[in-house]
């Protein structure tokens, strides 16, 4: 079972902005042939970061909203959350390493 949570647009709010610990959102796509090389890892990362991180998964074609607010221009992207304000963002194929480096950066 996923620890990533799926959401769409009209959840954003009280599943993001009204989190109690930050939170990263990956907007991805099933077209998406380097989506498929990242998922594991945000899979990995819910799993093993759910004391201290919230990770959401939102699929870029039906939530225009959360995309257009947040300038998802790619996929994969990611944006991290941390008191209602996105404080990394980054789009492109990452590793578990960068993952996990950019993700500590702003939890130690």
């Amino acid at each position: 079972m996923s620890s990533a949570i799926s959401i769409s647009d009209p959840e954003f709010d009280s599943e993001v902005l009204n989190a109690d610990k930050p939170v990263l959102v990956y907007f991805w796509s099933h077209w998406c042939g380097p989506c498929r090389l990242v998922s594991p890892s945000i899979e990995w990362l819910a799993d093993n970061y759910s004391d201290r991180l919230k990770v959401i998964k939102m699929e870029v074609d039906p939530n225009p909203e959360a995309v257009r607010t947040y300038k998802v221009e790619g996929v994969p992207a990611l944006r991290l959350f941390r008191n209602q304000e996105v404080i990394e963002s980054r789009e492109g194929a990452m590793g578990r390493e960068k993952l996990q480096a950019m993700v500590d950066n702003h939890l130690n």
